[in-house]
């Protein structure tokens, strides 16, 4: 159902339109350059991640070559 209050395309200015069209554009572009900066963040908040994760497992190998998946800080199984 249509609104009878909104102009329909085929009565709307030719100027009114191209300036409606520019609108839409202009937002849609702020929009997509806004999206594109979400997703370099985010990249690099995932590469930080990655190379902490790395480091992590390296130090833990370090630790305990023998015993890969025991820390020092634990409690070892005998208590």
């Amino acid at each position: 159902m249509t609104d009878p209050h909104r102009p329909t395309p085929a009565n709307v200015p030719p100027e009114d339109r191209l300036t409606r069209l520019e609108e839409k554009l202009a937002f849609a572009e702020d929009l997509l350059d806004s999206l594109n900066a979400t997703v370099a963040r985010q990249q690099e908040a995932i590469e930080l991640l990655a190379r902490e994760l790395v480091r992590l497992r390296r130090r833990q190998v370090d630790e305990d070559p023998a015993n890969p998946g025991r820390t020092l800080d634990e409690r070892p199984p005998h208590y």
